[in-house]
């Protein structure tokens, strides 16, 4: 992409993770056209709603129903409201770090002291609400069932990023998702997957594919919009259906199922079930993050990379992190350097020590070599 002035970067923030086929894809483009010359909004479902919808239920096999909203933030609200619609309870899980939207609910850090509810992280946010959100650290399943044996009758849901990346690229721990599935259905919670940004993008059937757990109910975003604002959110059909008309959960929209943004996510998810699709962009990514961990080793500077499908994680540290804390506690002065000598370089990387970065297929084998070459040039000088 090109800046105000002309220079030309390499980008891989891609809109923080929607544009898996690189900008401007030209069917993708195509087809938001052609869908334009017919009319912007209707109001009322159109045919595409109906077969994107049927592909997610194809596609994600706990998903029995879904509905289309118009961001990942709206879809992690929903869930949320539908989660503790369908239990009848009020308090939610989340995980510090995990960011799910803006919503008043997940703007909440955690509290003062050990599984004390949350406080506002956010001006305009009742603290009568926060209250209601207990915040976790992640990839710790002992502080989750210590959570559920003090709060179990009130918990409506816990909801996580399966792959975390607000807190730059952190992986799972095999044990705290299985734990959370196990500890969810012992105590009669719903898990939320929001795999807004996971949703494929680390894999074919997305985080809960690549892991094996299934959640109760997921939220979609970015990669299913192809680029155009479209969230979805589907789960387990006795939960969704308590969702209006045929429940007493409320929820509408009058741009959902969007029919630009409908075509939009109908072409990208059919291109990337191409054979090989994910084989490749996992490879590249892979050597990306490979590329510039040994190119740093060779200079003396501490610094990692992991990758997990399209996504990928650049940290000042040791060994990859495995929760905030653990991220807190890297070179972010060191990162931010890193990022301004990549930008000045002609490197577009996410701006925070605090995000994940994406390659997507318009990425070449030649784009990731010149780009551990740059690296490579930075952490010599440096």
């Amino acid at each position: 992409m090109w800046d105000a002035d002309g220079k030309a970067y390499l980008d891989y923030v891609g809109s923080w993770g929607p544009l898996i086929l690189g900008h401007a894809d030209p069917d993708t483009v195509r087809a938001v056209q052609e869908a334009a010359a017919k009319g912007l909004s209707f109001g009322a479902p159109t045919e595409g709603e109906v077969e994107l919808a049927e592909l997610l239920v194809q596609r994600i096999p706990s998903m029995d129903m879904v509905r289309l909203v118009s961001s990942g933030t709206e879809a992690t609200m929903s869930a949320i409201r539908l989660a503790r619609g369908f239990t009848g309870r009020d308090a939610i899980v989340k995980f510090e770090g995990c960011y799910h939207g803006h919503g008043d609910s997940l703007l909440v850090k955690a509290g003062s002291g050990l599984l004390t509810f949350g406080n506002p992280s956010s001006a305009g946010v009742p603290a009568d609400l926060a209250q209601h959100t207990l915040v976790l650290d992640y990839n710790d399943a002992q502080g989750l069932a210590d959570a559920f044996a003090t709060h179990g009758q009130s918990i409506a849901c816990v909801i996580v990023e399966p792959v975390a990346g607000n807190m730059n690229l952190i992986a799972p721990k095999p044990e705290f998702l299985a734990a959370m599935r196990e500890l969810c259905t012992q105590h009669g919670a719903v898990l939320i997957f929001d795999e807004v940004m996971t949703g494929f993008r680390v894999g074919p059937g997305s985080a809960q594919g690549l892991y094996g757990i299934t959640p109760d109910l997921s939220t979609f975003g970015k990669v299913v919009g192809g680029g155009m604002p479209l969230g979805a959110f589907g789960g387990r059909r006795d939960i969704m259906e308590k969702i209006a008309p045929l429940g007493p959960v409320y929820q509408a929209g009058t741009l959902s199922g969007n029919p630009l943004s409908v075509a939009a996510g109908l072409v990208t998810l059919k291109k990337i079930a191409a054979p090989g699709f994910y084989e490749a962009l996992k490879a590249r990514t892979a050597a990306l993050t490979s590329g510039l961990t040994a190119a740093a080793k060779r200079h003396g500077v501490q610094f990692c990379g992991q990758s997990i499908g399209g996504m990928f994680g650049l940290y000042f540290a040791a060994t990859p992190p495995r929760s905030l804390a653990e991220v807190m506690a890297s070179d972010k002065d060191a990162f931010n350097r890193f990022f301004h000598a990549m930008l000045d370089a002609g490197f577009y990387l996410a701006p925070s020590a605090f995000e994940a970065g994406f390659v997507s297929a318009a990425h070449t084998d030649a784009d990731i070599a010149a780009t551990v070459a740059a690296a490579e040039a930075i952490f010599a000088r440096d």
